[in-house]
């Protein structure tokens, strides 16, 4: 395959920007819907590279997308850069100890800083090999800020975004090299919200009524439903207010933050339905008021064996990498403060064949469109891949058994081996937009097949019209 070598030095020709781009991301570790720096570094380097670029799209300050070339097919990327709270942590430290600035207390624990960096690469190089060969394409890369339990693209799809598009391409640091085949789960978040009457809790508790005791309840009534849930269903809560510190004052508010996780979207919304009426009966119970306030929503990942059989396809013709005596020691080191569950979790998710805690998965394992493996995460990739045909990869970036959203991945985010699976990833993408641009019928298999999947029926946004995104939501009640 010709192009995959020629793409492959396109990306070797501009790496080292791109991984000083990660580095720096991976440095500023900026939360969802806050990431200012990260979205105006990309915004501002492809600006450089000539791409036009559109900022605050869909009511977003954080989102952008930007664009090259023209005519042919429209090939988009999906970048991500938002980071998790309560992860900083020292680069190549082989114990969890915070970053030393003690200011910043984010981590890049999922890898977001790679995972932008790598699709913005792959963007570039697929709108150079285009220009070199005089081949008419249209490459567009999203800046899509706000994954980490927020669902910025589910409002960015909601807002027509991804609608024009032929293709999307994207791609998750991971601990194996392979096609993107895990199952995940849709999603509904909101917050509840207890309004009671404060008192005296020693002199008069028979007038107040206790913000806390409702959402005590609506836990309680929570707890009861779990045995009525669909097999694969998950519910999440946290406190955001606990009703206070004072144990002689009736509290007067509680407020929870509800995940409400289902297989597909139609059974999410089921679920939170479910939900709500508990919440409204802890409501009822205690005398109390309840606000529910809507947060977000994402849909199940639709897999295209049209474009993922193409994908495979590039990953096998660019092969995996070498690595270094040091990476191997780095990666066997890292394993040695890992869980042998979290082994036994990196076999069942990323690549049931391996089972032997080798320190790096360096070669491509194998892709059947009958091997989607079991997952219970969620992500907002999956609206996109409800609106046009998607394909995703993933490389390794990390010593294999690594867990998601820990320490042990802020830690390797800066390591040879991260920027090595990024630039994988990056020439895996860039060589797959290539491939496709000259398979129109390709193309038009995948849209057959996203069209079958979803019944024939058009995308339905699991966030309701009315419901703002974050940012502007937060405008709105200042």
């Amino acid at each position: 395959m010709e192009h995959a070598a020629q793409v492959k030095r396109l990306v070797e020709a501009k790496q080292q920007r791109y991984v000083e781009l990660a580095n720096e991301i991976w440095s500023y570790a900026e939360m969802r819907y806050s990431e200012y720096r990260s979205a105006e570094l990309h915004a501002a380097l492809l600006e450089e590279e000539g791409f036009r670029v559109t900022r605050g799209v869909a009511g977003l300050p954080t989102a952008f997308v930007a664009e090259a070339g023209s005519g042919g097919p429209l090939v988009g990327f999906l970048g991500e850069y938002d980071a998790l709270a309560g992860l900083s942590q020292e680069s190549g430290a082989l114990v969890c100890v915070p970053a030393a600035d003690g200011v910043n207390t984010n981590g890049h624990g999922c890898g977001h800083h790679l995972l932008g960096a790598g699709a913005h690469l792959a963007a570039v190089a697929a709108r150079d090999y285009f220009a070199a060969n005089n081949i008419d394409a249209t490459v567009r890369f999203y800046g899509c800020p706000a994954e980490e339990a927020a669902a910025g693209k589910t409002f960015m799809a909601r807002a027509g975004l991804f609608d024009d598009l032929d293709v999307a391409l994207s791609w998750h640091p991971s601990v194996a090299n392979s096609v993107f085949m895990n199952a995940t789960l849709a999603n509904v978040q909101a917050y509840f919200r207890f309004h009671g009457k404060a008192a005296h809790a020693a002199l008069a508790p028979h007038l107040g009524r206790s913000a806390l005791d409702a959402a005590e309840l609506m836990n309680i009534g929570v707890n009861y439903l779990r045995e009525h849930m669909p097999d694969q269903a998950r519910v999440h809560f946290a406190y955001i207010n606990s009703g206070g510190i004072s144990t002689n004052v009736v509290p007067v508010l509680a407020e929870l933050l509800y995940t409400v996780r289902a297989p597909r979207s139609e059974e999410a919304r089921d679920l939170f339905e479910r939900v709500k009426q508990i919440a409204a009966g802890a409501a009822l119970m205690t005398g109390t008021r309840l606000e529910i306030v809507f947060d977000k929503a994402c849909s199940n990942v639709l897999h295209n064996d049209a474009l993922d059989q193409v994908l495979d396809r590039n990953m096998r013709a660019l092969g995996g990498f070498d690595v270094s005596d040091r990476d191997v020691e780095f990666a066997r080191q890292i394993q040695q403060t890992i869980s042998s569950d979290d082994f036994e979790n990196s076999a069942r998710h990323f690549a049931a064949a391996l089972r032997d805690p080798r320190p790096i998965v360096t070669d491509i394992q194998p892709y059947r469109a009958d091997m989607v493996r079991p997952v219970t995460g969620s992500t907002d990739v999956g609206d996109v891949t409800w609106v046009v045909p998607t394909t995703q990869c993933l490389t390794s970036c990390f010593a294999w058994g690594t867990g998601f959203h820990s320490w042990q991945m802020v830690s390797q985010g800066k390591a040879t081996l991260a920027h090595r699976g990024m630039l994988l990833a990056a020439q895996t993408l860039a060589a797959t937009a290539v491939d496709l641009v000259g398979q129109p019928d390709v193309l038009r298999a995948a849209k057959v097949e996203l069209d079958e999947k979803r019944g024939r029926k058009p995308y339905d946004c699991p966030i309701p019209p009315e419901v703002l995104p974050p940012p502007a939501r937060t405008q709105a009640t200042a």
